[in-house]
């Protein structure tokens, strides 16, 4: 132990313990946090407006107040309406073992309830994605105080990252996860092509990626152009020899990063703006082709949260680049911390986040190591660690801890699907939609390219062998052209890159500016059914076959999987008849309309019908997006006005239209 950690814990030692309230004062924490509180008889605190009055004279109460007004969201929402709201104090076990067969405890945390909780603040907790309990945790070096082991207590966290606690994650999970974390299970056998190179950080060199050998990835933000430090084919040759990557020209993410891995003993690194030749087109398209292997096949991938652009330093490696600002207060000579920002919350308002690229960076690693501005977290397929509490196994295992659940999650199942759940290939695909197209790209042209290597260990995993158009599955066409814009979409198109000579088709939601979404299937049955959709599932593919225009003008015939089965059986319902027939490809090329690249074509059928505003469903408005309502759906057959349907429209559609 350094002299300087003595002399911390002798300063703790002889600090006072903090004021308490007259509430706070009648408190047992030592026999609270030994024995525990049932949440049903949780002891009251009183109102919520007085605890957060009595902030700055009571240790407690500044500890319930500043975690309430984080979690909250209060500063951001000055005019929520507390009255009325009052708080109380339980306590239960977050974390049990099997001891002997028998469960047991490891460790009480105080928990602090609340009467009621406004619309206002759940709307916003849910957008920051701040946790719902309010926790307040005893710190380890007090733990053996109320008869407990360190394990699941808090930790302190200093200025500069422990990279002996880091090295410990890592070792654990690769000792004691092993196969459930040290491969991918969408990829095979398939190893990094020969064009992949890595950054060498013992000898400074830019090499080719020795065959089968152990590296690390970055995954960060740009920030801009960084024509100083990217690897060019002029200086390629330069940066291949030993000692030919200059680090005083490295931007403060990078040059920590490098730091870094070789503080934890590892000797290869692979960063994109130093591993790819950044004005060479063609070597561009083979890394691009290669980043589903590049990142799956990294014993980690370490995530640059806390950096805004490649300039910022990797928070925690240097004195000064990043500040805790960790809650601890000591109350009847026990020292209590609020937890820091989980890792999800601390993702949710990063820059990082809003990237286009960085979410298949971060999806494709098995290993993450998160450094953010507060505190280092890590994430694997098993588990999620963090320095300010004792989560990762010394003593014992457990199946759950307060940490559980709060991580980025997997790119779709942390194993392979098993045969029957083939037909989840698509719901994956849909998630992977709605969550990258929330991002932000500084190129729009990027938009199929950044989440090409995802799409790929997609169709991998469930052994799909039809590919993607304009980052359309063919699987599933007909389900996968069901997306929908998101209610706050600016509705305009993406403008492509001079040298792209096939623009998006408005069918892809590749071609729109935007966030897209796909609803469940249960949205196209019937409201009046009563089920909300349960059950609900495609009986039948309805088109026979599709075309897509190539560049040339030409359509071109799709191999497009059609849904197995036949409709089932029912007399009161009037089986469709698909079109049939082939599709003659020159009959659709005239000299006057001229088939643009990109159009897709298929035989179908169409109706005319007439949409009226719904009055007559109960509860039409409920569920429904803002400025949307559900019309009703006539025909003129069998007779004038006859129900066929319901549909949500925005409101300002005209009725009847």
């Amino acid at each position: 132990m350094s002299w300087l950690c003595k002399l911390r814990r002798s300063q703790r030692k002889h600090e006072d313990d903090d004021p308490l309230c007259s509430t706070c004062s009648t408190l047992d924490l030592h026999a609270i946090l030994k024995d525990g509180i049932p949440r049903e008889h949780a002891v009251p605190l009183g109102h919520l407006t007085d605890i957060l009055n009595k902030h700055d004279q009571c240790g407690l109460c500044r500890l319930m107040a500043t975690l309430i007004r984080r979690l909250w969201q209060l500063d951001k929402h000055p005019g929520v309406d507390l009255g009325g709201i009052t708080c109380a104090m339980y306590a239960e076990a977050c974390g049990t073992v099997l001891d002997n067969t028998s469960p047991k405890d490891i460790c009480h945390q105080l928990y602090i309830q609340w009467s009621t909780r406004p619309r206002d603040v759940y709307i916003a907790m849910s957008a920051a994605q701040s946790p719902l309990t309010l926790e307040i945790r005893l710190l380890e070096e007090d733990a053996s105080k109320v008869g407990r082991t360190k394990e699941l207590h808090g930790r302190r966290v200093d200025q500069i990252v422990d990279i002996s606690m880091l090295k410990k994650w890592i070792r654990t999970c690769e000792n004691k996860h092993r196969e459930k974390c040290k491969t991918v299970w969408w990829r095979g056998d398939d190893v990094l092509p020969s064009t992949v190179r890595v950054v060498d950080v013992a000898r400074m060199a830019i090499v080719p990626a020795p065959p089968t050998c152990r590296y690390v990835a970055l995954s960060y933000v740009w920030g801009g152009p960084g024509d100083g430090y990217w690897t060019t084919q002029a200086n390629l040759a330069q940066r291949s020899i030993p000692g030919g990557l200059d680090a005083s020209v490295m931007p403060g993410t990078i040059s920590d990063t490098i730091q870094l891995v070789r503080q934890l003993g590892e000797r290869y690194l692979w960063i994109d703006a130093l591993c790819i030749v950044q004005d060479d087109p063609d070597d561009k398209e083979v890394q691009i082709c290669a980043m589903e292997l590049i990142y799956g096949s990294s014993a980690f991938t370490i995530i640059a949260v806390g950096c805004t652009s490649a300039r910022d330093p990797l928070p925690g490696i240097r004195p000064g680049t990043r500040d805790p600002k960790q809650q601890i207060a000591k109350i009847q000579g026990l020292h209590l911390a609020i937890p820091l920002p989980v890792p999800n919350e601390t993702i949710a308002s990063s820059v990082w986040n809003e990237r286009g690229w960085t979410f298949q960076e971060v999806m494709l690693s098995q290993r993450r190591i998160f450094f953010t501005a507060y505190q280092v977290y890590f994430e694997c397929t098993k588990d999620v660690w963090s320095e300010d509490i004792v989560a990762e196994p010394i003593n014992h295992t457990w199946t759950a801890h307060p940490l559980k659940g709060h991580g980025m999650s997997q790119l779709t199942l942390t194993s392979a699907p098993v045969y029957w759940m083939s037909d989840t290939y698509l719901d994956r695909y849909m998630t992977v939609a709605r969550e990258y197209t929330q991002r932000k790209l500084t190129v729009e042209s990027d938009i199929v390219d950044a989440v090409a290597a995802l799409l790929t260990a997609l169709r991998k995993g469930f052994k799909v062998d039809d590919g993607f158009r304009f980052g359309m599955p063919l699987r599933g066409l007909e389900r996968s052209l069901l997306w929908q814009p998101t209610a706050n979409a600016p509705n305009s198109r993406r403008v492509p890159a001079n040298e792209m000579r096939v623009p998006w088709p408005s069918w892809s939601w590749a071609a729109w500016r935007g966030a897209a979404k796909y609803a469940s299937i249960g949205v196209f049955v019937d409201i009046q059914m009563g089920t909300e959709g349960a059950g609900a599932f495609v009986e039948q593919s309805l088109v026979e076959q599709w075309y897509i225009v190539n560049e040339d003008g030409q359509p071109v015939h799709q191999y497009v999987p059609r849904q197995p089965g036949e409709l089932s059986e029912d007399i009161n319902r009037k089986t469709y008849v698909r079109p049939k027939g082939d599709i003659d490809p020159q009959q659709l090329i005239t000299g006057n309309a001229p088939l643009l690249p990109g159009t897709l074509i298929f035989r179908t059928s169409y109706s005319r019908f007439d949409v009226t505003k719904a009055d007559d469903v109960a509860g039409a408005g409920a569920g429904i997006v803002a400025n949307h309502a559900i019309y009703s759906i006539l025909s003129d057959t069998p007779q004038p006005s006859t129900l066929v349907g319901r549909i949500i429209l925005p409101c300002s559609t005209h009725s009847p239209t």
